[in-house]
């Protein structure tokens, strides 16, 4: 049998803040003691107070600015997501199965949101969709504007399934893909083949026919991933 770890004395500190945090005696947008004050009343010094902080500004639970005391922040998906972008990217730029294995979990993800966001397509909802294809259109030959307008227009069917928690991981995984992306456009043809697998995307949102969506979804993703594949393969002169 293994030894018991003693806990270090910062996660003690960081556990009953989080507790507070999470009781509302801290709630979101208030401002937490100032360190002297927390040591005050936790009973530990200075540098197990740090330590806790820095890892709850790590977290998305709190704001360090400098010269103020450290404020609650609203946890919301958005904000947990952009937590680990940075880690993300740098895993993905490392590891040599992450790119196949995101784009994997792209295809499981992005399928079936679009089904569910055609179910739920509001009149607003298929005007922005609308506007995002024609951004798509115009930006032809500028790899940048195109991959932005390529990126926006699925992160609008993530938006349109309602679900807060899915779309953030949505946009935050396209984040992540797009860092990888932007080369592919230039690829003969590559242009012109999303153009209009995001039209049979989008004409299928429209008619309300959220199978035929998820099917041109999983063509246009499957495709993409294969024209990567051959990318990186026979990357051009």
């Amino acid at each position: 049998m293994e030894p018991v770890q003693k806990k270090k004395l910062y996660i003690d500190v960081l556990e009953r803040i989080m507790s507070a945090i999470s009781t509302s005696e801290f709630p979101p947008g208030s401002q937490l003691p100032s360190e002297k004050e927390l040591m005050g009343m936790i009973g530990v010094g200075r540098p197990a107070i740090r330590e806790a902080m820095q890892a709850l500004q790590q977290m998305g639970l709190i704001r360090i600015s400098h010269g103020e005391r450290a404020r609650v922040i609203n946890p919301t998906p958005d904000v947990i997501v952009a937590q680990i972008s940075a880690a993300m990217i740098m895993m993905l730029s490392t590891n040599p199965r992450g790119l196949e294995e995101l784009k994997e979990i792209r295809l499981l993800l992005e399928t079936g949101l679009v089904r569910v966001a055609t179910r739920r397509a509001t009149a607003r909802d298929l005007d922005r969709l609308a506007e995002a294809l024609r951004e798509l259109r115009e930006a032809r030959g500028n790899n940048l504007r195109f991959v932005a307008a390529d990126m926006q227009f699925h992160a609008l069917i993530a938006e349109m399934s309602g679900n807060s928690m899915i779309a953030a991981v949505s946009k935050g995984m396209l984040d992540w893909l797009s860092r990888f992306k932007r080369d592919l456009v230039s690829v003969k043809g590559a242009e012109r083949l999303t153009i209009e697998e995001h039209e049979r995307i989008f004409k299928a949102i429209v008619n309300g026919d959220a199978e035929a969506a998820g099917k041109a979804m999983e063509d246009h993703i499957g495709r993409a991933s294969e024209l990567y594949t051959q990318y990186i393969a026979n990357p051009p002169e």
